[in-house]
């Protein structure tokens, strides 16, 4: 049995309803039993409880959004279907959009919780952009009753709602480059790639930058750190096999991931979700000719790509940008302050598995 769990969120008027009744249509098609945990927001606000009315609005709604979530999933537990695709319409992280930071910590606290870990529970994380933003004629606040917010106003919560999710390893926005249609299109994509149907492709471009300005990426709204520890182990087929600690302030999930090569910037990737106790077991198999790599992400998105800056205490100068894509063509942003030396996306010297060879001089 497989169950994947992902989150489907965005702006007000973004598209949300008619992506999760595709999603529903397309990938049973595919041979997945969908299940939708339906948006908590809208169903409180139907049932009379509402932020007017409710100064702790924001902690029930997060604290039914993971009762809900519970539920579903011991549910698929339950079943005997091959494939399950859990379709969160809005995730815990939604929340954060609406709160102060420290009445989503308190909120964090009196659950028992932490942010990485409400983060990163699920497995992918897909933004569909406001009509606000890009397709200003299209804004309506017809088809949702619960629905207050004018489009300058929805603009600000999208963006407080990327800056939200900013930070999870798998987190894709789609834009309105496009009609709607090739919208919901773009989105059917990008699911499939992280499902791996048919094959879990991972197309990434990497760049050699100058190192970057810490201060300046610390300062953007939507910019969050992340501490990774990435040790690599032995493999008697030639696939890179590693294991990784991820997360910030003593609050850390850990993957097992296998990668084979298909192309200079194609490969199949499969990961798995780890205990501690999994975790610290495979650390037995470790590559000893191979160093841990250590080293502060930097996950941003800018233009709608998500970026990811990798600084590296060896590398005083210099540092890694590297930009996840659904097609090997799209094309990618880069802010002004990053300065790019060189495209290495080609170049295997500059990977980490070789960045972890001992005798690696780079």
């Amino acid at each position: 049995m497989s169950i994947e769990k992902i989150v489907i969120t965005g702006g007000p008027c973004a598209g949300k309803s008619t992506a999760l009744s595709r999603i529903q249509e397309h990938f049973s098609q595919l041979g997945y039993t969908v299940l939708v945990v339906a948006e908590v927001a809208t169903e409180l606000i139907k049932g009379g409880i509402a932020p007017a009315n409710c100064d702790r609005f924001q902690n029930h709604l997060l604290k039914m959004q993971l009762q809900k979530e519970q539920i579903y999933e011991a549910a698929a537990k339950e079943m005997t279907a091959e494939k399950i695709l859990i379709v969160c319409d809005r995730g815990a992280l939604d929340n954060k959009a609406y709160m102060t930071q420290k009445a989503f910590s308190d909120a964090l606290d009196e659950l028992g919780t932490n942010e990485i870990a409400l983060r990163d529970n699920y497995g992918a994380v897909f933004h569909l952009v406001t009509a606000a933003k890009g397709a200003a004629d299209f804004y309506t606040l017809q088809n949702n009753s619960a629905r207050l917010e004018k489009p300058q106003k929805a603009a600000e919560i999208d963006d407080k709602l990327i800056a939200a999710w900013t930070g999870h390893p798998h987190f894709r926005v789609i834009d309105n480059c496009s009609d709607f249609d090739e919208k919901i299109h773009r989105l059917l994509v990008e699911i499939s790639s992280y499902l791996g149907e048919p094959e879990p492709f991972e197309i990434e471009r990497k760049f050699l930058i100058e190192y970057p300005d810490i201060s300046w990426l610390e300062k953007q709204p939507n910019c969050q750190r992340v501490e990774i520890i990435q040790t690599y182990l032995n493999s008697s087929n030639g696939d890179e096999v590693r294991v990784r600690q991820r997360g910030i302030d003593g609050n850390y999930i850990y993957f097992k991931t296998t990668k084979r090569k298909i192309s200079d910037i194609k490969r199949v990737e499969i990961e798995k979700r780890l205990s501690q106790d999994e975790y610290l077991r495979l650390l037995m198999d470790a590559d000893t000719s191979r160093r841990q790599i250590r080293k502060t992400r930097y996950c941003f998105a800018y233009e709608n790509c998500y970026l990811e800056i990798d600084v590296y205490p060896f590398w005083s100068d210099k540092a890694i940008l590297e930009i996840e894509l659904s097609d090997e063509n799209a094309p990618i942003c880069v802010p002004e302050q990053i300065h790019i030396i060189k495209e290495v996306t080609d170049d295997d010297s500059y990977k980490n598995a070789s960045l972890a060879r001992i005798d690696n001089k780079l």
